[in-house]
């Protein structure tokens, strides 16, 4: 990487710092998006947080969703021109989706209301971030490259639960000066999005099947990110630095973010709550970045009160919330009928407890050493009086899961996916007097084969009648929709059976399969 400027000359902007405090001085948000993980590990948070009024949260309502981001992103004083931002933020949140709403909400009753982010080209809520992302991703690199600062391209690898995967494929194909390769657990993906990422168009772009778990695949991957030795072969032979699309990138956060202070403004603007009335949130939570985003909402001056964190059968975050906690020491890590958060090891949960310590790097770094070495910690008593007055957390197991989906159906005739279905009926257990917003993670035809058990209560893991078995996923959806009058099925998902199996490899999930593999790739 090329010499870069004193972050002292740069703009006046807001700039960065990581959880372990490894980063000799802070930087802009350009090179955080460019680097995505910071060295030592850490993940990037920015040095100061933006105070919005509840007037102009509530004025946002009167803006197209792009022109909301757009506003976010200069109350976050980003180190790039407000032109450009409007710009990018018009390409990012424009007709490449369904509803001109981008992300509509859609109330089930007066207090509880479903905020729907799967309006996307992949349908899924991965979107919202990765449709934004890869255009400030590319105009990062270009000022930095204009500056001198930069003189080489990226690859992206990326680890997915099954969503992130096609969101960051489409979002980063025919991208100038970058590739992406994306892992995902070999038979720990539904069918739908395993053909979603294996057919996925563009010559930068690369997919493996991995043998093991998520928590295998993103281990390997930040492994490879840690490897400097591989980083230097990269850079010398390859001129190209990795960098991630994940959740530990802070472009991917910061979209998140958007769409819960842009929420809040459409419940207000709709009267389906008073100003200044607080809302608690409940998400579906795999890898923590989706409740952090609704955190930092509140700390920005969103009306939030307390944030539901919905687990699945892994549980880890759901006992780490309720106990202070955190061990995969001997837990099993469970399939369950909501894939993308069959999750152990939740990556921003790390940059959730830095804020939380009052931004302690020293603790974070004992933890997280703890974690990768005793795969356990236990917080301080202050620091999960902080968790318990901001958090609250409950799991459904699959059969609830299930179960929710029929009972939604039959009293609001709306069809949830599994991890829409997690948080609702963890909503329910528990919420108090304040309205919900429940954040729906997918479109339900994602998850056909367990939207079908729900459907014609069939136990989650009971195999499907022979003759629906033999149906492929779009075929299933069909009939679904048939069956419920669900009848809008996303383009994206109804003709998968049309496109071209493109990648089929299957790879270890060590740090040395992964490497060999991202090689092959840059060599071709």
């Amino acid at each position: 990487m090329a010499q870069r400027t004193d972050r002292a000359e740069a703009f006046g902007q807001n700039l960065y710092i990581d959880t372990r405090g490894a980063t000799d001085e802070p930087i802009p948000f350009t090179e955080a998006v460019v680097d995505g993980l910071a060295v030592g590990g850490g993940l990037y948070v920015p040095q100061e947080l933006p105070s919005l009024s509840l007037e102009d949260i509530v004025a946002l309502a009167k803006l197209p969703y792009a022109e909301r981001a757009a506003a976010v992103y200069k109350a976050f004083n980003i180190d790039l021109p407000d032109e450009v931002i409007d710009e990018l933020m018009g390409r990012a949140y424009g007709d490449n989706f369904d509803d001109a709403a981008i992300c509509p909400i859609t109330s089930l009753d007066e207090n509880t209301h479903i905020l729907e982010l799967w309006h996307g080209p992949t349908s899924a809520f991965k979107d919202m971030a990765l449709q934004c992302l890869p255009h400030f991703f590319s105009a990062s690199a270009a000022q930095l490259r204009k500056k001198g600062e930069l003189d080489h391209e990226f690859m992206i690898l990326v680890a997915t639960s099954g969503d992130t995967g096609k969101a960051a494929l489409e979002g980063f194909k025919g991208v100038d000066g970058v590739s992406i390769g994306v892992l995902f657990p070999d038979g720990g993906v539904s069918d739908i999005q395993r053909k979603q990422m294996v057919t996925t168009t563009g010559d930068n772009v690369q997919v493996w099947a991995v043998r093991g778990n998520f928590d295998d695949c993103q281990t390997g991957v930040k492994r490879t990110f840690a490897d400097e030795t591989f980083a230097e072969k990269l850079l010398g032979e390859h001129a190209i630095a990795l960098s991630s699309a994940n959740s530990i990138n802070w472009g991917r956060l910061l979209p998140q973010v958007v769409y819960y202070i842009s929420s809040y403004a459409e419940l207000v603007a709709t009267g389906k709550i008073e100003a200044g009335r607080e809302i608690d949130v409940c998400v579906p939570t795999g890898n923590f970045g989706n409740i952090l985003a609704a955190w930092y909402a509140k700390q920005v001056g969103v009306p939030i009160d307390m944030l539901l964190c919905a687990s699945n059968d892994n549980r880890v975050l759901t006992d780490f919330i309720n106990t202070g906690t955190y061990d995969i020491s001997d837990r099993e890590f469970i399939l369950t009928s909501s894939p993308s958060m069959d999750i152990l090891v939740s990556s921003n949960l790390e940059r959730q407890l830095f804020e939380l310590t009052g931004r302690n790097a020293e603790a974070i770094r004992q933890w997280m050493v703890d974690l990768n070495e005793r795969r356990c910690f236990r917080v301080d008593e202050e620091t999960f009086c902080r968790v318990r007055e901001n958090f609250s957390a409950d799991s459904v197991d699959n059969a609830t899961c299930l179960a929710t989906i029929r009972t939604v159906l039959d009293e609001y005739d709306y069809l949830l996916d599994p991890h829409t279905a997690v948080a609702f009926a963890a909503a329910q257990n528990l919420r108090g007097e304040n309205p919900v917003l429940v954040a729906s993670t997918a479109h339900w035809a994602k998850f056909g084969d367990n939207v079908y058990r729900a459907l014609h209560g069939i136990e989650p893991h009971e195999a499907l009648p022979a003759e629906v078995a033999s149906l492929t996923g779009c075929e299933l959806n069909r009939r679904i929709a048939e069956e419920t009058g669900k009848r809008h099925i996303p383009a994206g998902l109804a003709n998968l059976d049309e496109m071209q199996v493109r990648f089929t490899e299957v790879i270890d999930n060590d740090v040395e399969a992964i490497e060999s593999a991202t090689e092959a790739f840059l060599s071709r």
